[in-house]
């Protein structure tokens, strides 16, 4: 696939995820331009986590396309009979036209010697003269007969040979329906074998996570975020996270959390936690684990922190818990030393 063809299909499934959570994506010449590596990680994503439901509906569609070449092979077997039997009445009225015309030639051979014989006879001999003309008048009647006939014979097969091409014509339209039909199933059969599992596109999508940070980061700026439920993330894990906390909220897990902020905020909590440097101390150095300005997912809307019911999670938290368990599916990964933390890369 062309580069251009790849943007426009991953723009487009990206559209649809923010489509999908409600909102809709502004074009603004601030926004920067997602690379390449971020928009197959969001394509992943959504097609990790609508892969089941497409699953379902590829074989609904193929049971329906099932019953169509029932359907269509049955058309075609009642088309072969109805061809069969047009072609044999074609065969009959094909030896009747023939026998009507011998007839008629037949009659008119007659008539023709009738009228011979009408001349030969001896005109004094009324007797003779009528019966010779009593035999033309019966040939003339005769002729006439056979005429009739062979009109009604030619007609029937004249009708016959129509009444046979349009059974050829219904059984070739039957035919190439039952094809096209058969074609259908084999085609929505290869879509479904080549259907990924959710796990399968997740992890493709996790291999993915750490470069597209690091693309990511260099152009970011905040007309790349959206608020889903509340909470600011980059657009392209829009889709994961609502769905991440619609599937907590299925559970009765209610989640929620702080997603972007900006650098100067950064800093501000670098010296609110006590961090001994601000650029320069490890997060591990602050009274909270608090990364270097530059350095930090939310800086970019790529990690949340999570809470429940209002409060950060802890390793005992049943969000934490289940999130544990989950949140792998929608393409987030905990930091083990901080339970709340959760981003795509696990950083």
């Amino acid at each position: 696939m062309r580069t251009s063809a790849r943007r426009s299909v991953t723009a487009a499934i990206v559209a649809a995820a923010l489509a999908t959570i409600g909102v809709t994506a502004p074009a603004t010449p601030a926004q920067a331009a997602v690379p390449a590596v971020a928009r197959t990680w969001s394509g992943l994503m959504f097609s990790s986590l609508t892969v089941t439901a497409t699953g379902a509906q590829l074989r609904q569609t193929l049971a329906a396309q099932r019953t169509t070449v029932t359907t269509r092979t049955a058309e075609v077997t009642t088309a072969t009979a109805a061809l069969a039997a047009a072609q044999k009445q074609v065969t009959t009225t094909t030896s009747a036209d023939t026998a009507a015309k011998g007839r008629l030639t037949a009659a008119q051979r007659a008539l023709t010697t009738a009228k011979a014989n009408l001349t030969k006879v001896n005109a004094r001999d009324r007797a003779a003269v009528t019966r010779a003309q009593n035999a033309v008048t019966a040939a003339q009647k005769t002729v006439t007969l056979r005429t009739s006939q062979a009109r009604d014979a030619a007609t029937a097969l004249t009708t016959a040979k129509a009444a046979a091409s349009a059974a050829s014509t219904t059984l070739t339209s039957a035919t190439n329906a039952a094809k096209a039909a058969s074609a259908a199933v084999a085609a929505t059969q290869q879509k479904i074998a080549a259907l990924k599992t959710p796990a399968e596109l997740a992890a493709q999508a996790a291999a993915l996570s750490r470069t597209v940070v690091t693309q990511v980061r260099p152009g970011f700026t905040t007309a790349d975020t959206i608020l889903v439920y509340g909470t600011t993330v980059h657009r392209n894990v829009a889709y994961p996270y609502k769905r991440m906390v619609d599937g907590a909220k299925k559970a009765g897990i209610s989640i929620s959390g702080g997603g972007f902020r900006t650098k100067q905020r950064q800093i501000e909590l670098r010296k609110i936690n006590g961090c001994p440097d601000i650029w320069t101390a490890p997060a591990s150095s602050c009274r909270v684990p608090t990364a270097i300005p530059g350095r930090s997912l939310h800086e970019i809307g790529m990690a949340v922190d999570i809470t429940s019911g209002g409060r950060s999670l802890t390793s005992k938290s049943a969000a934490f818990k289940w999130l544990q368990v989950h949140a792998d599916e929608y393409g987030f990964v905990n930091l083990p030393s901080e339970p709340w933390h959760w981003s795509i890369t696990g950083g």
